[in-house]
């Protein structure tokens, strides 16, 4: 069960007990069960404990038991966890009584009554009695309470529930029946509709006879209802429902030891109708192969009774058979005949279909452990009924192919979802949505290994996709036994077989590591030297807006990148593509984490009304085929490309501060009076650098780096396609969990932070000289290029004593200063936390690299101390005003009372900051 679906039955289940905050407790009880849930394992000891318990704890176990059996006939999946589940709410005294509470205020609060509708009948006086006004009054107000409480179920609530029950998928393409077919109603094995008296009106009654002439004449007629033919004096009763068995009525005057014994044998002839009816009905095209295959194998025994039948009217026309050999006679074909009668009752109360069917068989063959003739009947017939399953299980674990023309299979195919989507949608719906298990239709024999069965199937059905052929070299016939283990090796084998194909298919020939080690080089920034080669070549179309960019230049200068570096030995380099985003990273990232949420509508941003530069738009894309887009898919794709974008903004401004750097340098031709006044923006230039490339290296050394180290060591000892799909989305969340890209608070502060960085650096980084690749400069360009950056330098050399000495200069500084220290410490002190919180320690590595030698210790402990002052005036005025939060200068001393909260996490072992 999905957890949307358990969260809805969550909301549904508070609703009905009448908590008001539903919302608020759905999450955490769906959390709790969804990291408790087991799996139920139905046996017949469990089972029977339950109901016994039940049936001991209500006023009403007759009636318990009645319903228990009744949908135990119909072969309801889910009775036994349901009813096991009762037994257990039986112990809880605590919950019985809150439950009681509750319905008793839902009625009061509904004017309804709890009294059952049995009761309230039985209350009512008898026919005939004279009753007071008084008690009339009070009989009135009960019924209308009743019939209230009967009518409580609204016609939106009845309107709901049918929408919440999913209808059986059944196949439409079923052939038609011929016409002829129900207009010739003598075309049956069964008894034709009879009448209540006989229609010969010459008949004599049986009484006029002798008893040897009675036994004679009831003989015959005995011989005709044992074929479904009325005879003289037992007429068959027509059918007052459809599955009901046959009854019949017996002239009233014949011999009382004679009528005995018809009585005895008559049940044989009612079976034998129901049997048959079972026979013609379930031979049809709608009721699926497995239902064909039980009606010919009840046809075969039917077969063997009509022989029995043949050889009692031989005996007859010879003289030599009796009532008393007859009865004698029957006596095995009445056993096998009751059991034929019993199964096909169960299966059409429970209107089963395919893996039901075999269920209920499996069930009664284990049932029948005594009856070592009874079992071996219900173990052929089972068996025969497996035939038509197990040849499209056969197909499926041997040849990777669903031929299931009644769907009837545990495994469904959804043609709607096909491996074209993979390389559109955000999401990996073919793998896990293309094929199936349908759960209704899996034998209760195969409920272990239907997982098992489904992913052979999956695997060998790739294989196929790419158009290799499957030749399974354990393909066995699997034939149903009582015990399960053998079929269970074969599936097994089967198993191993298809999981080792297609991993060497993916791993071997598609070389799936060597493509993920490409996108590695160009989406983590593996490569070097290509991605700063690529960054100069396209600085200047990266400023530009994304209107004005052209892509085929861009994909010009990606190409010259590729094959002037170290990526031109990369033999997947071609696969590379650029491309051109409607929306920047944090919009993007917020869509993804709100989707299903409430906050869904807030990030349905119009892209016209994005003004995006190319930097901001910028990503790169990858070509990637059948089948190794199984792994490679868009949702997979898009993660790494949102782990690029953020890589790659870190790297940009990162270059725009180390080209302030080299624009810094013309100050030592500036007087040492004015130079003084560029300490200070040195200094917070020099922070600046220190923390992107701290955060650079954190994200680069100890996310990705280490996070790839563990897939390489998972992918060498991976035995299935579903083991790598499971690694390699681990490795991806792991890395954007770890870049601080899953938390929306902790990703906006960053992404405010970097721009902030990046506006910082604009001004200045406008007077630095552009730097172009070698390939795009020639000589005298860059001798033209240095005189005039030489020009440029004296001009602002003659004229900074002016700028510095007003108070402009001073100020814009310390304003940079203190945006860029405040959303750090607010960063860091969001880390420490989110740390202490979630007691996962990793980001607590970024903590220490930036804070190694305490500087900002001072900072986060005004701050603490700050707040505290806060909240201690806040509680000593009586005043309701909400002021604004002091500002507080970074340069000022630290107070006493302050206490330093990261540095608790200090005292940490290093294990955990290098993990």
């Amino acid at each position: 069960m999905s957890e949307f679906k358990i969260h809805h039955h969550v909301s549904e289940l508070i609703n009905l007990l009448g908590n008001k905050s539903a919302d608020a407790g759905a999450e955490v009880y769906t959390d709790i069960l969804l990291k408790n849930t087991t799996p139920y394992i139905t046996t017949q000891v469990s089972a029977h404990q339950a109901k016994r318990k039940i049936a001991e704890s209500t006023k009403t176990p007759i009636e318990f038991l009645a319903k228990y059996d009744e949908l135990k006939s119909k072969n309801n999946r889910e009775l036994d966890p349901f009813v096991f589940l009762l037994s257990k709410l039986c112990e809880e005294e605590e919950t019985k009584d809150y439950l009681a509470r509750n319905a008793k205020d839902r009625a009061d609060r509904s004017g309804v009554s709890l009294t059952s509708h049995s009761k309230v009948i039985s209350q009512l006086p008898a026919p005939g009695t004279k009753i007071t006004m008084q008690d009339f009054t009070e009989l009135k107000d009960t019924l209308f309470k009743e019939s209230k409480a009967m009518a409580a179920t609204t016609a939106s609530e009845i309107l709901r529930k049918a929408l919440q029950e999913k209808p059986t998928k059944r196949n439409v393409n079923i052939p038609p029946q011929p016409d002829w077919l129900f207009k010739r109603p003598s075309l049956t094995l069964d008894f034709i509709v009879g009448v209540d008296e006989p229609s010969d009106q010459n008949i004599v009654p049986l009484g006029s006879m002798s008893v040897s002439a009675q036994e004679h004449a009831i003989l015959d007629d005995m011989l005709n209802c044992m074929q479904g033919i009325e005879g003289k004096y037992i007429l068959a009763r027509a059918l007052t429902e459809r599955y009901v068995p046959k009854e019949f009525m017996l002239d009233q005057s014949l011999d009382p030891s004679l009528q005995d014994l018809v009585r005895r044998i008559l049940p044989l002839c009612c079976n034998y109708s129901t049997v048959v009816r079972f026979i013609e009905e379930k031979s049809a095209f709608e009721y699926g192969l497995v239902n064909q295959a039980l009606s010919a194998a009840m046809r075969t025994l039917i077969k063997d009774y009509m022989v029995l039948v043949a050889q009692l009217e031989h005996q007859y026309r010879l003289g030599n058979l009796s009532l008393q050999k007859m009865w004698f006679y029957i006596q095995p074909t009445m056993k096998t005949l009751d059991i034929l009668a019993s199964v096909s009752n169960s299966v059409n109360k429970g209107e089963c279909i395919g893996g039901s069917v075999l269920s209920l068989l499996h069930d009664k063959t284990s049932g029948l452990v005594g009856d070592s003739k009874g079992q071996d009947l219900c173990l052929y017939l089972t068996q025969a009924a497996c035939v038509p399953y197990f040849e499209i299980l056969e197909k499926w674990i041997y040849k990777g192919i669903i031929s299931d023309p009644y769907s009837e299979f545990l495994v469904e195919e959804n043609e709607t979802i096909n491996k074209e989507k993979l390389q559109e949608e955000y999401n990996d719906a073919y793998w896990e949505g293309h094929y199936t298990i349908c759960r209704e239709r899996i034998p209760v024999f195969l409920e272990q290994v239907a997982n098992k069965v489904l992913n052979t199937g999956k695997y060998l059905n790739v294989v196929r996709l790419c158009g290799r052929d499957v030749q399974c070299p354990c393909a066995e016939e699997i034939v149903y036994t009582v015990k399960e283990r053998k079929y269970y090796e074969q599936i097994e084998k089967a198993y191993e077989y298809s999981s080792k194909l297609l991993l060497e298919l993916l791993v071997e020939e598609k070389e799936l590591m060597a493509r993920i080690r490409s996108i590695k080089h160009y989406f983590l920034l593996d490569k070097g030297d290509f991605i700063v080669q690529f960054m100069d070549m396209t600085e200047d179309e990266m400023r530009q807006d994304m209107e004005n960019i052209t892509p085929t230049r861009l994909e010009t200068l990606l190409e010259l990148a590729l094959r002037t570096s170290t990526a031109n030995t990369d033999q997947f380099k071609d696969d590379l593509r650029v491309d051109l985003l409607p929306f920047d990273l944090i919009t993007q990232l917020f869509k993804i984490l709100s989707i299903e949420t409430k906050k869904e509508k807030e990030y349905k941003v119009d892209p016209t009304d994005l003004h995006l530069s190319g930097l901001e738009s910028f990503s790169f894309d990858y070509m990637v085929k059948w089948p190794v887009s199984l792994v490679l898919n868009r949702k997979a794709l898009i993660r790494y490309q949102m782990l690029f974008r953020h890589l790659f903004y870190c790297k940009h401004v990162e270059r725009q501060l180390c080209s302030v750097w080299i624009g810094n340098k013309a100050a030592k031709m500036y007087s040492l009076h004015s130079s003084k006044w560029y300490l200070a923006a040195f200094a917070l230039r020099q922070r600046m650098l220190n923390f992107v490339q701290n955060f650079e290296y954190y994200m680069m050394f100890e996310v990705v780096e280490q996070n790839w180290l563990m897939f390489q060591t998972n992918m060498e000892n991976v035995s299935n396609i579903d083991d790598v799909l499971t690694y390699h989305s681990d490795f991806l969340n792991t890395c954007m969990n770890d870049c601080m890209l899953t938390d929306p608070d902790l990703l906006r502060i960053v992404h405010k932070l970097m721009v902030r960085l990046s506006l910082t650096t604009a001004v200045e980084s406008e007077n630095v000289p552009t730097r172009e690749s070698s390939l795009q400069a020639t000589s005298k360009e860059h001798r033209e290029q240095a005189m005039k950056e030489k020009l440029k330098t004296k001009v602002v050399a003659e004229h900074v004593d002016l700028m510095l000495g007003s108070e402009n200069f001073e100020r814009t500084i310390a304003n940079f200063d203190n945006n860029f220290s405040g959303k750090l410490i607010e960063l860091l002190k969001k880390i420490m936390d989110l740390s202490s919180e979630s007691g996962q320690f990793k980001l607590l590595n970024i903590l220490y690299r930036l804070d190694f030698n305490g500087f900002y210790k001072e900072k986060l402990e005004a701050m603490s101390a700050e707040r505290a002052m806060m909240e201690s005036s806040m509680h000593s005025t009586d005043s309701g005003s909400t002021g604004s939060w002091p500002t507080s200068s970074f340069t000022s001393q630290r107070p006493e009372s302050a206490q330093y909260v990261p540095s608790i996490h200090r005292q940490r072992p290093s294990s955990n900051s290098s993990s």
